[in-house]
């Protein structure tokens, strides 16, 4: 039987944040161009976004009882071995209903006992590990499945090298050819063409930090004739739309067409979380990184250094932002030497065939 019309079962598991759900669906839009007749099920944590953004992208969803271990003596902790043991039994059963012929992990929580009994079992499986720092999850993933996909050097410290292939993380796929949009990008956001442009992100909810700094340094951007898109986030627009108000700054919620965003900016302000990362490697504008502090094990520095450590972007940390960011950014500004540098530097970074990538493991998977 030729392998393309078999029809194939997939379970993909991850999620948590954004970063860990979205590779998934890129993972398994992929795959379902190569096989339109495969069975997909994902397998999240209960009351986590995957349950929401998974139904949203079209594909079937189960929750398990799972959540992390915190650092603290909590409930949530005192709970944990329950939790634990309610989702690897949830999780055998649907393996045993669904009957799947490979498991992808994605990272997150809901990965864990999931894989846990595949691999168990000697059902094919791959993870995808977004970060230059992998979390407790994947490296204990890691010594069973057959494949680990990375998208940063080094990852031999915490995974066995000959299960490890670099592809990079999944990225939305009209980022790719950004720089043919920046005419229609210019009139989509109303910018003044002549004006260079900084674009802010920190994460679709916020980052208190860097809305915090915009708005002390508004007038000093002002002085260096800068417009700015500022994405300050769900959780904080009611509070800084009023900053919308000037000619020279655009407040957003959310932005839909980053596409167009990205083709806009000059300079770029944002978070280090492994997806933007590896969407700001392919958009390859000078980035300035002000990574959370926050993240677990503090991957987002560790994400942000890898690429500063190859002269291709800037980082500023959380806590230096009121004594570093006017002059760090005011030099690059200067610097049409430094802007061309880590331009430069950073599209050597850029994985774009990454999903492609990862999906020709699965095959090979599959095709055993």
């Amino acid at each position: 039987m030729n392998s393309k019309n078999k029809t194939y079962k997939i379970i993909l598991s991850g999620g948590g944040t954004g970063g860990h759900i979205y590779p998934a669906i890129a993972i398994a839009n992929e795959l379902k161009l190569r096989y339109p007749d495969a069975e997909f099920l994902f397998v999240g944590a209960k009351d986590r976004m995957e349950m929401e953004k998974v139904p949203q992208a079209g594909y079937a969803i189960k929750g398990l009882w799972i959540s992390g271990i915190q650092r603290k003596l909590t409930l949530k902790n005192m709970m944990f071995p329950f939790k634990l043991i309610s989702s690897l039994w949830n999780a055998k059963k649907i393996i045993k209903q669904f009957k799947p012929d490979v498991v992808i992990g994605t990272g997150g929580f809901a990965s864990g006992p999931l894989l846990q009994v595949a691999t168990y079992k000697g059902i094919p499986s791959l993870i995808q590990e977004q970060n230059s720092f992998p979390g407790i999850t994947n490296k204990f993933l890691a010594k069973k499945a057959e494949k680990v996909c990375v998208a940063y050097n080094g990852l031999e410290r915490f995974f066995p090298a000959e299960k490890i292939i670099k592809t990079g993380n999944p990225v939305r796929q009209d980022l790719l050819d950004i720089s043919s949009k920046r005419a229609e990008a210019i009139k989509y956001f109303d910018l003044v063409e002549s004006k260079q442009t900084l674009l802010v992100l920190g994460g679709s909810l916020g980052a208190k930090a860097i809305n915090e700094l915009m708005v002390n340094e508004l007038d000093f951007l002002q002085t260096l004739n800068i417009q700015v898109i500022w994405q300050c986030g769900k959780l904080y627009y009611q509070s800084y739309k009023l900053y919308g108000n000037t000619k020279h700054v655009q407040i957003h919620e959310f932005i839909n067409k980053m596409d167009y965003a990205y083709a806009a900016a000059d300079f770029i302000i944002s978070r280090a979380g492994a997806g933007s990362v590896s969407e700001l490697c392919i958009v390859g504008k000078p980035v300035v990184f002000v990574p959370s502090p926050y993240v677990a094990e503090d991957h987002q520095t560790k994400n942000a250094s890898a690429i500063v450590n190859e002269n291709a972007a800037l980082l500023i940390a959380q806590d230096d932002l009121k004594v570093d960011f006017k002059n760090k950014f005011g030099q690059l500004v200067a610097s049409k030497e430094k802007q061309e540098e880590v331009s430069k530097n950073i599209k050597k970074l850029a994985l774009v065939n990454a999903t492609k990538d990862i999906a020709d493991e699965v095959e090979k998977l599959l095709n055993k």
